[in-house]
Formats: structure tokens, sequence, C-alpha cells
């Protein structure tokens, strides 16, 4: 039975050091959510607490009604996937898998067909009899995922369970974890610093940075609709444009380098110094706009990367699509760049404060 995960104004101090800082997240019942930030945000710091492992300074952890913040690691009922596996090279993969349900006093009849099932869902029932060091990173990492979903915890934690995979194994991986949860509906905590992997597997993401909360929301808020440009910088790639902003709180008027004038829907009354956000897919040539010229192109199969330097002297980045196109801008080409105004983000300059809706 899978429980919601309610944190309540979590703190963690080492020494002199806040390494969290009044975090509160409401993580729903069989829900895929996953903390991304850079190393030192304070992700596996929070994830360790919710397991048990290490100690909580300030705040209250649930899981559903349950008051879990003196409960025993052992006793909080969850699975546990770690990034270096941690699996018992002596044991063969049965036993791995086995090992939790033999601590639990499971008996043995079930214990027989619980890994059965654990080692089927996950693709290696034919790897059943080998150790280890007969398997390779990813059936590890099967190994390891089934250790920890077999004994039907409420809530399943993983600490960057990918990150020793090479690049083609770890898409593969996440499809896999993705579909398991689906398919057993456990409420997962997933850390990563891997802004692809967040958004390919997650239902929501909670951005962190220097141990507080950025942003929540799923993937495609996150990225369409960033908060603040420490998440815009963070997930994917932005192009931020200095601009002057002026506003109702209907909409902006943005004057970009001093020439170009737009106008984007606002959600607040602002005046004063601005930046603008955009994506590379949500910039496109045109015949007007901001001027800058080609400095070099990349092609990566569906889309043409081109690094643009505009008349200003920044250089940003654009994509265009190889279906929309049979065009290659050549390098050195002057051009016209332009953007739909309802996709970009706006910001106050000064506090970050997102500006637009």
């Amino acid at each position: 039975m899978s429980n919601n995960v309610i944190i309540k104004d979590a703190v963690k101090r080492y020494g002199d050091f806040t390494a969290l800082c009044g975090v509160s997240l409401d993580i729903k019942e069989g829900e895929f959510f996953t903390l991304l930030g850079p190393s030192g945000c304070g992700k596996t710091t929070l994830l360790r607490m919710i397991a048990g492992f290490n100690s909580i300074e300030g705040g209250d952890f649930y899981f559903g009604e349950k008051r879990i913040n003196d409960v025993p690691a052992h006793k909080r009922d969850i699975g546990m996937v770690f990034q270096n596996y941690a699996i018992f090279p002596h044991l063969t993969v049965r036993d791995n898998v086995a090992y939790g349900l033999k601590a639990r006093k499971v008996p043995a009849a079930q214990i027989k067909a619980r890994v059965d099932e654990a080692l089927e869902l996950v693709q290696i029932s034919h790897l059943a009899d080998r150790k280890p060091n007969e398997l390779s990173g990813g059936q590890q990492q099967r190994v390891a995922l089934a250790r920890a979903f077999v004994i039907e915890p409420s809530v399943l934690l993983m600490d960057e369970p990918l990150s020793n995979l090479d690049a083609k194994l770890r898409v593969h991986m996440r499809s896999v974890i993705k579909k398991l949860q689906r398919r057993l509906g456990i409420t997962t905590i997933y850390v990563t610093h891997d802004q692809e992997e967040a958004l390919a597997i997650s239902d929501r993401i909670a951005v962190m940075k220097e141990g507080r909360i950025m942003q929540i929301g799923t993937p495609s808020q996150i990225y369409a609709k960033p908060e603040n440009p420490f998440v815009a910088g963070f997930i994917g790639v932005s192009n931020f444009l200095d601009c002057d902003a002026k506003g109702n709180g209907e909409e902006l008027e943005l004057t970009i380098a001093g020439e170009l004038n737009i106008r984007v829907p606002a959600r607040t009354a602002f005046s004063g110094k601005a930046k603008l956000s955009a994506r590379p897919e949500q910039l496109f040539f045109a015949d007007e706009g901001m001027p800058g010229a080609v400095l070099f192109s990349t092609f990566l199969g569906d889309f043409i990367e081109y690094e643009v330097r505009l008349d200003n002297g920044q250089d940003i980045i654009v994509n265009e699509y190889t279906k929309d196109t049979v065009l290659v801008h050549p390098d050195g080409e002057h051009i016209h760049l332009w953007f739909d105004p309802q996709r970009v983000s706006v910001y106050d300059a000064q506090t970050g404060e997102v500006l637009t809706r």
C-alpha cells in the first residue's frame, strides 16, 4: 500500500552550514516525484532524511498521517535504490532480491513466488543464479530495482540510480523504471542532477538550489513556464535578453536593444529593467525582428542548431527543425529573429520575479 509523503519546513544543518532551509513538499500517493538540482543543492540530503539515514534538525515528515521523524530507518517501510547499486557480491541474483523478504520473515513459499515475479518484471529471470560480478551495469541495476520493490514498500527512494551507466543504457533504464513504477503504483521519490532524465521520467519535479525549492511542477510546466531565471537556465537551454518593460498588469511592453518592441501577457504591473528568456526552439528566422548574423550551424538530425550574434553583440542559440525547412542558413548570413510573445518568460532583472503569465 503506497503512502503520500508530506514534508513541512525541513531543516538540516552541518555545523554552521544549513543544507536545507525550511523545505516543504506534498507528494501524492503513487506519484513519481523527482528532486532535481545541481550538486550540493540538498536533494540527496533530503532523500536521506526521508529514508531515516540523516538526522532532522527541524520540520515534520509524514508517511500518510504517520509522523516518522523518530521512526528508525528499518521500520519506515521504504525501498531504496542507491547510486552504486549496493547489491551483495557474494549472493546470487535470486538471493539478493530475496534478502529483504527474508529479513521481514516472509514464509519461504511466498518468497520464491515474489522473487520470481520481481525477476520477471525487470526481465532478468534467466540470470537468477549468477553472481553480481557476472552481470553488466544495467543488469546489476535491475537487480537493485527488483530488490527494492519486491518488499512492496509504501515509498520507493532512488538516489541517482542511473549515473553510473553509459548514455544509451541510461535512456533505456529510465524507460524501464518509469514503466515499472506506473505498473506497481508505488510512491517514488527520485534524485537526479540530469535535467533530461527528470523531464522524461517524472510526474512532478521540485527544482532545488542551495537548500531551497525554486519551483514545483509537471515537466511541461517547469520547462515551458519557469518561475525564475535559475529554473529557466538550469532546465534545458535559455537565451536571456536584457530589456525595458512597462505594463499595467494585463500586458507588458518590452523594448529590446532599444529598437525592438513587443507586447507579452503580464501577471503583474511593472516598470523597469527586465530579462526576457526564450528557448532556442521559441526563436525563429523572420523578415523583421532582432538583427544579427549566423556564426555557425550544427546539424543534429531532427534539428539544426545555430549560434547567432545579434547586432548588439550578444550570442544566442536558435533551433530550427528539419521537418520545417530545407534551407540551411550559411555562416555569416545576416538574418532577423522573432519569437512567439505567448511562449517567452520575462523576469524582474533585480529580484528574478516572473512577470509574465
